[in-house]
């Protein structure tokens, strides 16, 4: 008999999570603040609100933008909880914001664990192929395993709570700044009459391979389909935390800054709602804004 498991958040990285936690045994209980969303997961999931489900669950966990959607949830989720109830914060966010929320839950006997997510986005979602960066009690963490290994193919525990997620923010600096410094190589090689096919061909061939160069110029980009499924806003969210945390920590940053203010000129120009793999082409314009 599988877990009786909660998903809030059914959208690009929560269906694929919702549908592989399903698939593997469990009963899922869904809920999003979309009717839409909602509708389209009734064949396979229990709906119910946010406290209906935490009555239910064993386990809950937010796909949500971030800590701000949690909190609004918190009260109603901790008010009346099923005994050994865990929540998993599958969220980008802050880690102070991270163990706030957790002392709350924790104030009402629940275990609150972090989770950040990485390998190949919402591809990697739907695939149950992703890696999770784990914050939180490593008892927490084993009484969960059933769950995390139906929607995942890695877990990386890292420590206390609010570990998880600061591994994101260093994790998605580097996947960010990659792929601006790659767009930059490109838009040049192409200048010089280089074809970025070629380009790319090279790169993964050579040093310069990565996983910006391997996956999201061949799929998206090459492809052009510009389907990253990742909007620009969280990629300036997320270098926006690290810049932060640098700030916080004494520890010296130059190049994300220098990513922050890319992303901060696409924000300016009214793309922040737009796949951020749409920065590529606009590089030109945005090198002026």
């Amino acid at each position: 008999m599988g877990q009786v498991v909660g998903v809030i958040g059914l959208g690009n990285m929560g269906r694929g999570i919702a549908k592989n936690i399903a698939k593997n045994g469990h009963q899922l209980i869904a809920w999003d603040i979309n009717e839409e969303a909602r509708t389209a997961f009734s064949d396979i999931a229990t709906i119910a609100s946010p406290a209906d489900m935490a009555a239910a669950a064993d386990f809950i966990i937010f796909v949500v933008p971030g800590s701000k959607e949690i909190d609004s949830l918190l009260g109603d989720i901790i008010g009346s909880p099923k005994a050994g109830l865990i929540l998993w914060d599958f969220t980008t966010s802050d880690a102070t914001r991270t163990r706030e929320l957790a002392l709350k839950a924790n104030d009402a006997g629940v275990v609150y664990m972090d989770a950040g997510m990485t390998g190949g986005g919402a591809k990697g979602a739907d695939e149950g192929t992703m890696t999770l960066m784990i914050g939180g009690p490593e008892s927490g963490f084993q009484q969960s395993l059933p769950v995390l290994n139906a929607c995942a193919g890695e877990l990386i525990y890292l420590g206390a709570s609010g570990a998880g997620h600061t591994m994101k923010i260093v994790h998605n600096l580097i996947t960010h700044t990659n792929f601006l410094a790659c767009s930059e190589a490109g838009r040049l090689a192409e200048a010089a009459g280089i074809d970025l096919e070629d380009m790319i061909r090279v790169f993964n061939a050579g040093n310069a391979r990565s996983f910006i160069s391997e996956r999201r110029f061949p799929d998206h980009i090459l492809s052009d389909t510009w389907d990253g499924r990742s909007r620009i806003f969280n990629l300036h969210k997320d270098v926006g935390m690290a810049v932060s945390l640098s700030k916080e920590l004494g520890s010296p940053m130059r190049i994300g800054h220098q990513t922050l203010a890319w992303l901060q000129s696409a924000v300016d120009a009214g793309m922040e709602e737009e796949d951020f793999t749409r920065l590529y082409p606009a590089l030109g314009e945005l090198e002026d804004n």
